[in-house]
């Protein structure tokens, strides 16, 4: 946790911040091993960032003195995901590594390749999904929640929301065996579309080409979803 993410109910008059919950304060004490008078970076959720000093820390709570939170956050990453619902524990990982890199925009879709049962996993409960957004944002030091959104059916995303996520976008479907090799120092708004183990079905690619998405790969090497989405993040931005 490089950052102490604070909501707006924390604070008491832009001066003073309570922290109340058990992994926050557990985290104080065992891996920050803080002390009074120690100070903190500090961030508000969807605000700025700044540091605090630590004023008590105990079993129940943890208090800082603020000083001006007048530090903007690091820039978004140009891109929307469209991420094919991996499996639970994957999920989890995937959505806390993107969040750390700057994804702010999150689609997870439906495919033939996934498995039905991954959308009754309490991993997609609103609860745990906000859970690792946060986990992402206190790692990479920044305040702004990434939203995300379902996408129970292939065909309707593709006949019904797809064309106006390529309005005023790069369409880059990253699939094995694709023409072109993955683009470098994209700075245009991008939707990257990321399949699930094993990848899309051959109908599903040509569905997505059709609508104007451009073919992309990594290479020879066949990697798992979270590698393949945070090597495909890390050469496009």
């Amino acid at each position: 946790m490089n950052l102490i993410l604070l909501t707006h109910d924390d604070i008491e008059n832009d001066r003073l911040a309570r922290v109340r919950d058990p992994r926050r304060l557990r985290h104080l004490r065992e891996v920050h091993r803080a002390t009074p008078g120690d100070r903190l970076t500090l961030g508000v959720v969807g605000g700025h960032i700044g540091q605090g000093e630590l004023l008590t820390l105990g079993e129940q709570e943890a208090t800082f003195a603020l000083s001006p939170l007048d530090q903007t956050p690091p820039p978004p990453l140009p891109v929307h995901l469209v991420l094919a619902l991996p499996r639970p524990r994957m999920l989890a990982r995937t959505l806390e590594h993107v969040t750390a890199l700057g994804v702010k925009q999150i689609t997870l879709l439906h495919t033939r390749r996934v498995e039905k049962s991954y959308w009754m996993s309490p991993e997609l409960t609103p609860e745990k999904i906000h859970h690792h957004l946060v986990l992402g944002l206190e790692q990479a030091r920044d305040t702004l929640l990434p939203e995300v959104s379902l996408e129970r059916g292939f065909r309707p995303f593709v006949e019904d929301r797809l064309p106006a996520l390529l309005e005023g976008r790069r369409g880059l479907l990253a699939h094995p065996g694709m023409p072109s090799a993955c683009p470098r120092g994209v700075e245009a708004p991008t939707l990257l579309l990321v399949g699930p183990e094993g990848g899309f079905i051959p109908w599903e690619v040509d569905r997505l080409l059709e609508a104007g998405c451009e073919g992309i790969h990594l290479g020879q090497r066949i990697l798992r979803v979270e590698t393949a989405v945070t090597a495909l993040l890390a050469r496009l931005f």
